[in-house]
């Protein structure tokens, strides 16, 4: 592969909904420019940019992968993107590094919610956006149709610069706007359209979009308005003027037509994306941090060498691939760098240009340009690679954080010795996850955006690293507290031969605001019990509430102040003063009306707007409060809070009553009482467990 300038390279983003076609879309581009000898396709487990095992098995997107391709004079860099919304925080990580969207739409579908989110990212990037109207070859696919619901939701800016001959089995070819020419397709497949005059069928109604592409180009100059005005339309040349314009200026986003499976209109693809497309050398300057200042610094090869790792791969046996974008100066084979997070100094041996999962070596790599090196010992996803003497650190990504967490269980002692380590390589490539043990149930956790996301990270842990392992739902980590007051007296007296054992303390047990946990006061006055004995009275108190009183879990949310007691010269000790504590404690508990907490979630559910109803039934019916309705484009936004108990089947629910188009996130919000049906539910099973416990240990 040739070694390509700033200006002649376009790193766009390849984004839609789950199966709009952007992966058979990659894999036709592929082909159209020379790489590989045929078209391959999802369902046969060959396409470019889906290699991993559980892609070819599952035949859907799980991580972004990036395809660098030569066409005419430019070097594309396109990173096609998942599209289910259980892993859209990659396809965020990858869009750091694109310059451009092409926002894939399937043809028989129109705008879905997937489609909206990543417009959202898009604008939030402040990136040019191409709208491609796939799959036009198939059955009940409209262009008409799928046009009207671009512009519903995206507004007017989405104009066709494109129109399809012939629909369905009979799609055929492309229309330009621009040039007024049409281009008709081999149905070989070879993706290269033969150019020639516009159909007759055809020829008013491309008229009338072409006087509306003209309008609208126009509209955002004023030289051409009134060129526009006066002529009452544009030469060709100051069309493509004041459409690049408006694409940069992100007031015009072209619509394009096209049939990946078949390959038509790849190449007329290829050549808008060159066209207007900005180069990452007219990209906004990138924001960093340099000596504790922050700065800015545009993309270009002049100034001292960085790079941004937007991907990490933990590949079995090239080790970690980093996947970077060169923002500045220019990145050499066998250069060194330091990675800036952990000061570590990185040799970039083996540079090179993805191809899927193949790295093409290239000597060298200008600023904007895309590119891998395998085996850096210290780097991972969001870091810096910088030049020694300038160490700039550019902004991480913002992810949303996981949604559901699973126990994770390994099957054997063998696999729990490798589970540990083969789980933090998993990480290393996917920041969504998250693996800790929660110190209440002591249980190790696996945190992901919903269950087929922690499955996946199950089917990699066998399939890589030969780990076995089970999931099954977490204990919800319940909490006790008391609703009532409570006065009494603790003591522990016990006689032995020779010293005894006494311990004696008098509490009152009130409640705390909820979050407050616990707080202990000394209000001992003139010596009943001795200064050195009062901590060891409080920790008593907090071993026996961490065991719990009602189904032993932590007691939370109460605060004791201890007022009065006595001690024995001889027989009282610290030991003495704790069980003391102890028993104060459990009789405390005893009065105060003892109560079981339940965590509560914030939940937050995008659908589209015909599911609004049953969405909000399904939330009645879980004990849940809906607390906010917005709706956005045809997008219903739902904001409910619900106890955890009932939500650790959500996403398979949501799944059914939506048919999968529907996203969620949930997060912690507060402990609220759980109501006394439950409640008794809860304690007889933590009875029944206890139960148990006891007959093993005789």
């Amino acid at each position: 592969m040739k070694i390509y300038d700033g200006t002649d390279i376009r790193n766009l983003a390849v984004a839609g909904h789950l199966h709009c076609g952007k992966t058979t879309l990659a894999s036709a581009i592929a082909f159209t420019c020379g790489v590989g000898t045929r078209l391959t396709r999802v369902e046969e487990g060959n396409t470019v940019t889906d290699f991993d095992e559980e892609e070819v098995a599952r035949k859907i997107s799980i991580t972004s992968a990036v395809l660098s391709v030569e066409w005419k004079k430019y070097k594309f860099n396109l990173i096609d993107t998942p599209g289910f919304n259980l892993f859209v925080n990659d396809a965020r990580q990858a869009m750091v590094a694109a310059d451009g969207v092409l926002l894939v739409v399937d043809g028989t579908s129109g705008v879905e919610v997937q489609t909206e989110k990543f417009w959202s990212i898009a604008e939030e990037f402040a990136l040019p956006r191409l709208i491609l109207i796939n799959k036009l070859d198939r059955e009940r696919a409209d262009f008409n149709r799928s046009l009207e619901s671009v512009r519903e939701t995206f507004g007017r800016g989405a104009t066709p610069i494109q129109l399809p001959i012939g629909s369905e089995r009979d799609f055929k070819g492309v229309i330009d706007l621009v040039a007024m020419k049409s281009y008709l397709y081999d149905p070989n497949g070879n993706g290269k359209g033969k150019e020639g005059d516009i159909p007759a069928e055809y020829a008013e109604e491309a008229k009338q979009a072409h006087e509306a592409l003209v309008e609208m180009a126009a509209e955002g100059d004023d030289a051409l308005l009134e060129e526009f005005f006066e002529m009452g339309t544009l030469p060709v040349e100051d069309l493509r003027k004041g459409l690049l314009k408006g694409v940069r200026e992100r007031r015009v986003f072209p619509v394009l037509c096209a049939a990946a499976l078949a390959n038509i209109g790849t190449d007329a693809l290829l050549n808008l994306i060159g066209e207007y497309m900005p180069s990452p050398l007219e990209a906004r300057p990138v924001k960093g941090l340099l000596n504790g200042k922050e700065v800015e610094r545009n993309v270009g090869d002049s100034g001292p060498v960085s790079a941004f790792v937007f991907k990490t791969v933990a590949d079995v046996f090239a080790g970690r691939v980093s996947y970077f974008k060169v923002i500045s100066g220019v990145l050499k084979n066998d250069m060194h760098v330091t990675n800036v997070r952990s000061r570590t100094d990185e040799r970039l041996s083996h540079i090179g240009c993805l191809q899927g999962k193949t790295i093409v070596p290239v000597t060298d790599l200008h600023a904007g340009d895309i590119g891998a090196v395998a085996k850096l010992k210290e780097t991972l996803t969001g870091d810096t690679l910088a030049d020694k003497s300038s160490e700039i650190a550019y902004q991480q990504v913002n992810l949303q954080e996981p949604s559901i967490a699973y126990a994770i269980l390994a099957k054997s002692r063998q696999d729990e010795d490798r589970m540990g380590h083969a789980i933090h390589k998993i990480l290393e490539e996917d920041q969504s996850l998250r693996f800790y043990r929660d110190p209440q149930t002591k249980e190790f956790l696996v945190a992901g955006m919903g269950q087929q996301h922690v499955e996946i990270v199950c089917a990699k842990l066998k399939k890589r690293y030969h780990v076995d392992v089970e999931l099954h739902t977490p204990k919800i980590p319940y909490r006790e507290t008391i609703r009532g007051t409570a006065d009494v007296h603790g003591r522990h007296k016990k006689q032995t031969g020779g010293h005894g054992q006494f311990g004696d303390c008098k509490i009152k047990m009130s409640p705390l605001p909820r979050g407050e946990k616990f707080q202990f006061v000394n209000d001992i006055f003139g010596g009943s019990v001795p200064r050195q004995y009062i901590p060891a009275i409080e920790k008593g108190i907090l071993e026996a509430a961490e065991r719990g009183y009602l189904a032993g879990y932590p007691v939370v949310d109460f605060q004791v102040v201890l007022y009065d007691g006595s001690y024995h010269d001889v027989d009282s000790n610290e030991m003495s003063f704790k069980m003391a504590g102890r028993k104060a404690f459990r009789l405390a508990m005893e009065q105060a009306k003892p109560a079981i907490l339940e965590p509560v979630m914030n939940v937050e559910v995008h659908a589209p707007v015909e599911f609004a109803g049953d969405l909000m039934g399904d939330f009645n019916s879980r004990r849940g409060r809906v607390a906010g309705m917005d709706v956005k484009g045809a997008t219903q936004i739902i904001r409910a809070q619900v106890p955890m108990s009932e939500m650790l089947t959500y996403q398979n629910d949501l799944t059914s009553m939506t048919q999968g188009r529907a996203s969620f996130r949930m997060d912690f919000d507060h402990y609220d009482y759980v109501p006394s049906q439950q409640a008794e539910k809860i304690i007889a099973a933590a009875k029944e467990g206890r139960a148990g416990e006891v007959e093993e240990e005789e």
